[in-house]
């Protein structure tokens, strides 16, 4: 990844929240004019996934465009780290360990189908799927459908998360909206670079 780029600045980013949570207990505060890139003033939904050692350390995010993307990468990328209810707290000492990813999402849209089998035949494996019925959500992210063996288990599972039983994808009422996302991961050798000079 080019010096300079979007997902440099949005690693970069995700560094310094964390960091500031560990040093000080707060969350980082910037101004929009200390924000170098215009595409990180654009509102869009993001996640903040991390790793250590190649297992899940955490993941939060966003669906709604409901403030700016740089807002939402730091506030995200915290919550990740600290509030993430399947995970303990990060510490300092896991800090360097960890992997970061920042996932940008596209606006959601409606996938129409009249039965289960038309869903299945619709469903695209390039894209992440949000599931609602009756008050209850979830999504995946398209970097979900690699740990899966097909459809059926990827819908099962994302019915189970929203807590609608493994089957409840062959109900009926079943509001399905799919969206694509842009990925930024870390490369090792982001966590040795120097802040980028805005930041």
């Amino acid at each position: 990844m080019a010096k300079g780029t979007i997902g440099e600045y949005a690693i970069q980013l995700c560094r310094r929240a964390i960091g500031n949570f560990l040093e000080n207990s707060t969350a980082l505060s910037l101004a929009e004019n200390e924000v170098p890139l215009k595409a990180l003033k654009e509102k869009k939904g993001c996640f903040v996934t991390l790793h250590k050692g190649g297992e899940l350390r955490g993941c939060i995010g966003n669906i709604g465009a409901n403030a700016a993307l740089y807002e939402s990468i730091a506030r995200n990328a915290a919550l990740a780290a600290f509030n993430d209810p399947r995970f303990a707290p990060l510490s300092a000492k896991e800090f360097p360990a960890i992997d970061i990813e920042v996932s940008v999402l596209s606006k959601p849209v409606a996938l129409r189908y009249k039965s289960p089998q038309e869903l299945l035949k619709k469903l695209n494996r390039k894209k992440g799927v949000i599931i609602c019925k009756g008050g209850r959500s979830a999504t995946f992210l398209p970097q979900v459908w690699t740990h899966v063996k097909g459809k059926e288990q990827f819908l099962s599972e994302l019915c189970m998360k929203a807590g609608l039983g493994s089957d409840g994808w062959k109900g009926k009422g079943l509001c399905v909206q799919t969206y694509t996302v842009k990925a930024y991961k870390e490369k090792r050798v982001d966590k040795q670079a120097m802040a980028i000079p805005g930041f």
